[in-house]
């Protein structure tokens, strides 16, 4: 596939912080197993990675905003784009030293994600999407599964940790798809949960109390992938939510509809 100049700087200012990640998740299993030691050393890899990912972006839109989830929002002299950049999505697996974590960025322009970036770095999978385009993983065309049956669905979820809200809600919203669908996974990554999704690898996902970083370049993924991505209230917009769910058009359906019935359990 022949990139487009906005994807070639993205992918290169991708490539330049996952060399840094890459060697600091080497060092992960030298370290002491305490809350301070890899908890501060994983910080200082994710705010490190950021610094790299800003820097590389800026270089190339000098007068585009971010929306970091270290840096926070930083205005450019464009109003009109803003990059939403998550430098280390699935930092609890990475402090565990499990290979299952990303760095995702994603172009807004004018309030629509028009280019998103997933470069799992263990696995060296670079899931790539531009609006219109459609989404690639390693120069291949991703299409969503085609599967109908809810039965034979794999769904992948983000489970609310301590800290969360509404533990009780999804544990009804658990219930429900438990009983309805193959299995249900749960990796530790929302950003590879939404690229999954638009590799057919999941049928669908849904979770709660992610930001526009965590999703923006996923959801614009799976869309391009022949997928449905929406909150879990059955609104197509992602970026203002808190919530998502995304799939192929059958468990899209599906899912949001067993959402609705958990909420209206008492």
């Amino acid at each position: 596939m022949i990139r487009s100049p906005l994807m070639t700087v993205t992918v290169d200012a991708v490539m330049k912080a996952a060399k840094g990640l890459r060697r600091d998740f080497g060092e992960i299993e030298n370290l002491q197993v305490s809350r301070k030691g890899p908890g501060d050393f994983v910080s200082a890899a994710d705010k490190k990675a950021e610094k790299v990912l800003h820097e590389a972006l800026l270089k190339a839109r000098p007068d585009y905003g971010f929306v970091m989830e270290e840096s926070g929002i930083v205005e450019g002299k464009d109003p009109a784009h803003r990059w939403h950049i998550d430098p280390l999505d699935g930092t609890t697996n990475f402090l565990h030293g499990l290979p299952h974590w990303a760095i995702s960025v994603a172009l807004e322009r004018e309030g629509t994600i028009v280019a998103g970036v997933i470069y799992d770095v263990a696995k060296d999978e670079l899931f790539i999407a531009e609006r219109g385009k459609g989404a690639f993983l390693n120069n291949k065309r991703m299409r969503v599964s085609g599967r109908t049956d809810v039965v034979d669905c794999v769904v992948a979820t983000g489970i609310p940790s301590i800290g969360r809200r509404d533990h009780p809600g999804y544990l009804k919203q658990l219930r429900l798809v438990m009983m309805q669908t193959s299995g249900v996974r749960r990796f530790g990554s929302a950003a590879l949960d939404l690229a999954y999704v638009a590799a057919g690898r999941y049928d669908a996902y849904w979770e709660q109390g992610l930001n526009s970083w965590d999703m923006a370049a996923g959801a614009l993924m799976v869309r391009e992938a022949g997928g449905f991505v929406g909150d879990a209230y059955g609104k197509d917009e992602v970026l203002g939510a808190d919530t998502i769910v995304a799939g192929n058009e059958t468990m899209h359906r599906a899912l949001l509809a067993m959402l609705k019935e958990a909420r209206s359990q008492a």
